[in-house]
């Protein structure tokens, strides 16, 4: 702890001055009563002053390095994360037997639930007794029409997330519908982590009691689940087009990008800006979406390596992939609505190994665009 380093006759002079007002006896008792507080009030400063002074050359900064940086503080955690893509790499049944793992509780935000497979498992899982509870939009409530769901009452509701057991989520750009898992091209990710389920449980008990695009933020934010640092965000209560523009800010080498839609201004500023600052940026964009308000014109005259995708149903991701390290994945469009009118969620994975999974995906994505511009 800091300590005065004032010398002892230097604190006695002080408190003699501050006696006697600082001014010599000989001046006119008027004058003297008029200047003494102003006086004080001078000598009290340079003592504060050199008090503050002492106790900053007390201090020991020999861990510095020439800047102040914000730590980062990350939950530890313990648990395991699958990736699968659609349509390709089995989802339905993937995500039918996650659910079928459940045997206390299936929490669900689901935009829609159009699959007969995963509306009976979850039927199945109430029968036995389980605390099952799933929110849809309301748009798709005639589907799924159960006394254990409400409705979103404005906007969508466009989550896509389960939570088992308390313990394990589900999440991505997949719908559980045939389109969403055998037609267009998605992402579903399972993940075993308490950290995650509690914060994917706090924004779903917040959408069952009817709290809709708000909330409190997301309690842990950061988690390092078995050493893989992973970011977890809420919109639009998190502010998550903020996030994403902070990581493509850091790109150094490569920015790939797969978006259903894409409107939103300033995540297209900064893929401009890295553009410019020599960054290679490289894009599928999903055909149908690109209109007047998409960042694909802007991208395209730049002479961005950024295609309208080949698939004939939807190109559905909402993804970036960063150096080839980092992923960005939710439900999340990159638009003014995903951003601050949905309810949505994003994770940030610092992984190379799932970043290299998604660039195959990039890829496989990209070879389908290819063949459709020729």
């Amino acid at each position: 702890m800091g300590r005065s380093i004032l010398p002892k006759k230097i604190l006695v002079r002080i408190s003699m001055i501050w006696q006697q007002g600082f001014l010599p006896t000989s001046i006119n008792l008027i004058n003297q009563a008029c200047f003494l507080p102003l006086m004080r009030r001078y000598v009290l400063l340079i003592v504060i002053i050199l008090l503050g002074f002492s106790y900053y050359q007390d201090l020991d900064f020999s861990g510095m390095t020439g800047s102040i940086v914000a730590s980062e503080s990350y939950v530890q955690d313990q648990g395991s994360i699958q990736v699968y893509f659609c349509p390709r790499e089995g989802c339905e049944t993937a995500f039918t037997n996650f659910i079928s793992t459940a045997e206390e509780s299936v929490h669900c935000a689901l935009f829609d639930i159009g699959l007969p497979s995963v509306q009976e498992v979850l039927l199945s899982k109430e029968r036995q007794g389980l605390d099952v509870k799933v929110v849809t939009d309301n748009d798709y409530i005639h589907k799924f029409t159960y006394d254990f769901v409400r409705e979103d009452s404005w906007g969508l509701m466009h989550d896509k997330f389960c939570i088992i057991d308390g313990k394990k989520i589900s999440t991505g750009s997949m719908n559980p519908t045939n389109n969403g898992v055998d037609k267009n091209n998605n992402n579903l990710l399972l993940i075993d982590s308490k950290t995650l389920a509690q914060n994917y449980d706090a924004e779903f008990q917040e959408m069952w009691d009817g709290d809709f695009k708000k909330g409190e933020p997301v309690q842990n934010p950061s988690v390092k689940l078995d050493g893989v640092k992973i970011e977890n965000y809420f919109c639009p209560e998190d502010h998550c087009a903020a996030h994403i523009k902070e990581e493509l800010q850091k790109a150094e080498t490569s920015i790939h990008l797969l978006t259903f839609s894409f409107t939103n201004d300033g995540i297209g500023d900064m893929i401009l800006l890295k553009h410019r600052d020599g960054i290679l940026i490289r894009g599928v964009m999903e055909a149908r979406q690109v209109t007047d308000d998409s960042e694909y014109d802007r991208i395209i005259y730049q002479d961005m390596d950024v295609l309208k995708d080949g698939n004939p149903n939807n190109m559905h991701h909402k993804v970036f992939i960063i150096d080839g390290k980092t992923v960005i994945t939710g439900s999340m469009n990159p638009t003014g609505s995903g951003d601050e009118r949905n309810d949505e969620n994003i994770l940030i994975i610092h992984d190379e190994k799932i970043a290299q999974r998604f660039l195959q995906e990039f890829e496989y994505v990209y070879k389908e665009a290819e063949g459709k511009q020729n």
